[in-house]
């Protein structure tokens, strides 16, 4: 039978699935059904309050363009070191990642300012971290805080869709197949309406005030809809989304978002791989 005539078949669940370490294209080397440390390695300790370990993905972009917003605001504090967890070499799977996080996912944080250190992982976890230690970039009202915290949590459910499904399906699997591009772009679209109709009467994704809000979103949405990822702004007619363009353009003007998007960045015309002073970016942005 011929490869081809194999691919169309219907695939038939077994009674109980085995991990076929080849089949996962791309990612098949670092993807596995298990957790935990694959191999010791300690990870380095800068100088700088705040230890970050990440890769530039629209996850890993968060924690940094936050620092970069908190320094811009004069919190000297939020000094960082930024070092590069390379996922396509199993870094994440490192002794010392797993320590941080356990779950193995970019980007990791450590807070040196405290006794003990403190960990955390997962980015909406570390941008409520660090506005509510530095009382910033989040509104202090109860209300529009909770208004700040819905659309927080909007991304985080709402990214592996267009992350883990659009992306995946669109750009990064072994063979293009329909149905998955079919459904995960039905919902991707959605998404953008939901964040155009927001946009329509609002400056920012939660109100009149910049929070974490867009912070958290711009990498992934905003990103797409500029054409910097995964290359699909035709296909997803995102000149539609007038109000999500006009955001995205004005918050990729920002210069803390133009310097935080580029840390542990191994590719394109401006990278960093690692950071430890604001005049790390002196070389990089003109």
């Amino acid at each position: 039978m011929s490869s081809d005539s194999k691919s169309n078949q219907e695939y038939v669940p077994p009674k109980v699935w085995k991990w076929d370490a080849e089949s996962g294209g791309k990612f098949a080397s670092i993807n596995r059904p298990i957790s935990g440390a694959t191999h010791d390695k300690k990870l380095p300790i800068g100088e700088h309050p705040f230890q970050v370990y990440s890769l530039a993905t629209p996850n890993g972009q968060k924690v940094t363009i936050m620092l970069e917003e908190l320094l811009a605001l004069g919190k000297t504090q939020a000094e960082y070191d930024a070092y590069l967890i390379n996922i396509g070499e199993g870094d994440q799977f490192s002794s010392g990642f797993v320590e941080i996080n356990p779950n193995s996912k970019i980007p990791a944080l450590m807070d040196h300012s405290t006794t003990p250190p403190t960990r955390v992982f997962e980015s909406g976890s570390i941008l409520q971290y660090l506005a509510e230690k530095f009382d910033a970039l989040i509104p202090t009202d109860h209300a529009a805080k909770t208004e700040c915290r819905n659309w927080l949590f909007w991304q985080m459910g709402s990214a592996p869709y267009l992350g883990g499904g659009f992306g995946h399906f669109y750009a990064y699997a072994p063979t293009k197949m329909q149905y998955p591009i079919d459904r995960f772009t039905m919902e991707t679209k959605r998404q953008l309406d939901v964040l155009d109709k927001q946009l329509a009467g609002n400056t920012y994704i939660a109100g009149e005030e910049y929070s974490i809000a867009d912070i958290a979103i711009w990498p992934w949405y905003g990103n797409l809809v500029l054409g910097n990822l995964y290359d699909a702004a035709e296909f997803l007619e995102v000149s539609s989304y007038k109000n999500v363009l006009r955001w995205a353009k004005a918050v990729e003007q920002r210069p803390a978002v133009q310097r935080g998007r580029i840390v542990n960045r191994t590719w394109g015309d401006a990278y960093l791989e690692e950071r430890h002073s604001a005049a790390d970016f002196d070389s990089v942005l003109k």
